[in-house]
């Protein structure tokens, strides 16, 4: 055995424990109003923090040292005491929840996991799978907090205008169909960039569709935003100009039909944005932080969703452009291309 490889498996684990820990207690500050107290308050003692949200200062004070240790507030010892800051990268990472790199709804996806544990040993030791719908609710209020920002910063301004003719059409009236929508964080986004046009989310979870129409009438795009419970492979409507699938067609049991049934709906000249986690889609490439993320999300939503719909092809999170255009060309695509990428999505397009 290697002694020194073996401490620093062991090291790395102590830190991968710690990360597991420090993902409860941000969620604890989001839930406390802890991190949006903090944001711009300057230099906080336990007990100020603790007057000015109506917590235990002892709690706070535990609560605090377990931020700083993390790095994600601040610590200063000079003044008596010691005294906390949330500077403003960490506020924009815990407090903002309009922030591309707003974070807090990861740690709240990361929740539903550990509620759901008993549920995913019984699918690992089955072939049922476990389906999204069977989930704790965290992990559907989860996706739309982490996702709505990065669609709020990159759809308007560079996802749509990568695409060919597309921007145009929905500047001056577009059909948009929103496919696997969610609660419609995306739907709306591009409803409020785009108010000449209009949009219908699809999405079989029921309970989601509810909350998508709650937050389109919170929004005010109601009037142009339409959200209807169904399933990929059936969604009802034909001439879309524009299709959209974001981070959904790799949790599908069978994608090439549910890429089928979109190309049968979009109007002769339409298009398809196809977004997806960003990998490689090999290994040992993708074994890497990002990789870490999404296998870990893949392995216990993703996959065993994808299964307990069928499972006729299970992509999982990381299954990279190379398989999702041979997907699209099964589909009856013939024009595909990668029309932007971040360190986190591909932006695809498809064309008939």
């Amino acid at each position: 055995m290697d002694e020194a490889r073996l401490q620093q498996l062991v090291e790395q684990v102590v830190l991968d424990m710690g990360a597991a820990y420090g993902a409860a207690t941000v969620i604890l500050g989001d839930r406390l109003g802890l991190w949006r107290e903090m944001a711009g308050a300057g230099p906080l003692s336990a007990g100020e923090l603790a007057r000015r949200t109506g917590t235990n200062e002892r709690l706070i004070a535990e609560w605090l040292a377990a931020q700083a240790a993390a790095g994600y507030v601040s610590y200063d010892d000079s003044q008596d005491g010691g005294a906390y800051t949330l500077t403003e990268e960490q506020a924009t990472v815990f407090a903002d929840e309009s922030s591309p790199v707003f974070m807090t709804g990861l740690a709240e996806i990361a929740s539903s996991v550990f509620r759901d544990e008993d549920k995913l040993v019984e699918a690992y030791r089955g072939d049922k799978g476990m389906a999204w719908s069977d989930h704790d609710r965290a992990l559907f209020r989860g996706t739309e907090r982490f996702f709505r920002p990065g669609y709020a910063a990159n759809l308007p301004t560079s996802w749509i205008p990568a695409l060919s003719g597309v921007e145009e059409k929905l500047a001056a009236g577009a059909q948009v169909a929103d496919v696997g929508c969610g609660h419609g964080a995306s739907t709306i986004v591009l409803a409020q960039a785009y108010p000449n046009s209009r949009f219908t989310g699809f999405d079989y979870h029921g309970p989601s569709v509810a909350r998508a129409r709650e937050l389109a009438d919170q929004a005010g795009v109601a009037d142009r935003v339409a959200f209807e419970t169904a399933a990929a492979d059936d969604y009802a409507g034909t001439g879309y100009d524009l299709v959209c699938l974001f981070d959904c067609l790799h949790d599908m049991g069978d994608p090439a039909a549910a890429l089928r049934h979109v190309r049968s709906t979009l109007a002769s000249d339409g298009a398809v944005l196809l977004v997806e986690p960003f990998a490689y889609g090999r290994l040992p490439d993708d074994l890497n932080p990002v990789g870490r993320l999404f296998y870990n999300a893949s392995a216990t939503i993703c996959v065993p969703n994808a299964i307990s719909q069928g499972g006729v092809e299970t992509l999982g999170a990381q299954a990279g452009q190379e398989r999702l255009f041979a997907l699209a060309r099964q589909a009856g695509f013939t024009r595909t291309r990668q029309a932007a990428a971040t360190p986190f999505n591909l932006v695809l397009e498809l064309k008939a």
